[in-house]
């Protein structure tokens, strides 16, 4: 059985962990978490304990040649474990330094499961505090975010389309090519060097493939709004996600058939150390039975880093 997306350990370092997307590794990788308990604190009363360096008197029964046989063994174990570990590394890269490409066993690690933030959005004067079915969420794990399930919106099923988090409920006959659409989407994936080095930079290049994504062309090469006619700027600026400093770009297009849409390119930093800023994507079909276009305002409030 393949095993379900998430973090394992990297076959080509047993220090670190990598993602899994379900097929193959990426190269996203990081250093498990730190479990090591706490340092202690400062003392109740005066200043911090010392420790005597110099050697006392040996106390009755040879409890100093005990002590002596203690640290030559001690110091044996640690050369044992350096060999064993120097030993492992080399022969896992006795093949030229290939990567891996197996899939990770079912007795590894489970993916790592983090507790969304506890903090909640401040709600702004125009739009509304996000209506949240049951308090659930929709987890990005790649990227370390959630996302409200907001009514009307329901997890994916079966996509082919890849960075699906969620759809409208329900689909309907394309307008023009032969297929099913949905009224909405919301997809995530995170950036790469060549597609901008700042969030603004970012959503500024996203948008265009965004739009055409969305209304021009799909996965097969099909046109199941006939193409898009035209295109006009809704709105762009810095945005505020999960307490970090993003930038947004939304545009209206419109289709040969159908009403058209609404699109919208937002980047903001990933958490958990990692350099590469995640892009979600909103697209939203237009007309009476397209979602409101308020929701995407109400995910963007509702984004939680889960790092």
């Amino acid at each position: 059985m393949t095993p379900s997306p998430g973090w394992y350990r990297d076959p080509s370092g047993p220090h670190l962990e990598r993602w899994w997307d379900g097929t193959a590794w990426t190269e996203h990788r990081r250093a498990p978490e730190d479990t090591a308990p706490p340092a202690p604190g400062p003392q109740a009363h005066g200043s911090p304990a010392t420790v005597q360096l110099t050697p006392g008197p040996p106390s009755a029964g040879g409890g100093s040649g005990r002590a002596t046989k203690v640290v030559a063994l001690i110091a044996a174990g640690a050369v044992l474990l350096t060999a064993i570990v120097t030993g492992v590394i080399v022969l896992g890269n006795d093949d030229g330094g290939e990567e891996p490409d197996t899939a990770p066993t079912l007795a590894a690690t489970e993916p790592v499961d983090r507790e969304s933030a506890s903090d909640t959005p401040t709600p702004s004067e125009t739009t509304p505090e996000p209506s949240v079915d049951d308090d659930a969420v929709v987890t990005d794990q790649l990227n370390g975010i959630t996302l409200p399930l907001l009514d009307g919106w329901v997890r994916p099923q079966t996509f082919t389309e890849a960075d699906i988090l969620m759809t409208t409920d329900g689909t309907y006959e394309c307008p023009a090519d032969f297929g099913s659409c949905r009224h909405g989407k919301v997809l995530s994936h995170t950036a790469t060097e060549d597609d901008g080095t700042t969030p603004e930079a970012i959503a500024k290049s996203d948008i265009q493939d965004a739009a055409g994504d969305a209304y021009d062309r799909d996965l097969v090469g099909r046109r199941p709004f006939g193409g898009i006619d035209s295109h006009k700027v809704l709105g762009s600026g810095p945005v505020s996600v999960a307490g970090r400093a993003g930038y947004f770009v939304r545009w209206q297009v419109t289709t040969a058939e159908g009403p058209g849409g609404y699109v919208q390119s937002l980047v903001f930093p990933a958490g958990g150390g990692t350099e590469s800023p995640v892009v979600v994507r909103y697209v939203f079909d237009a007309g009476e039975d397209g979602p409101p276009l308020a929701d995407m305002d109400r995910f963007t409030q509702g984004i939680r880093s889960t790092r």
